[in-house]
């Protein structure tokens, strides 16, 4: 069991920067590979990158690459979002699956933080 908690969300204008922060407790942190996913109103929640249980793989969403970067250190893993857009406007969603890589599949996930709104203005 694993609890996520996510912060680090608010109001930023286009081309700003934001770090969100997930916070994870309850187990070995080493023992699941993570994850951030986004969900604007309206739309479904999306991949936007992962991590694998060593840190030595990630991946990010194709459209995003360049511009958002995932690590980790100790209990928590982050997400750096420069160069930010109005349509990057979503709750953001931290995820943890208890395996070494992350799953193809949004359900495979284990896992699920409360999440936290990213607003970028225009």
């Amino acid at each position: 069991q694993v609890q996520l908690v996510e912060s680090g969300g608010g109001l930023v204008q286009a081309g700003g920067s934001l770090r969100l922060s997930c916070a994870a407790s309850g187990s070995t942190f080493r023992s699941y590979a993570m994850g951030w996913f986004r969900q604007a109103p309206g739309k479904e929640r999306e991949f936007v990158a992962a991590m694998s249980r060593s840190g030595g793989r990630t991946e990010y969403a194709d459209s995003l690459k360049g511009r958002f970067t995932i690590d980790n250190a100790k209990n928590t893993v982050y997400l750096q979002m420069n160069s930010l857009k109005p349509e990057d406007t979503a709750v953001y969603y931290c995820a943890a699956v208890f395996r070494s890589t992350w799953p193809a599949r949004l359900t495979q996930w284990d896992y699920w933080g409360q999440g936290t709104q990213v607003t970028v203005s225009s």
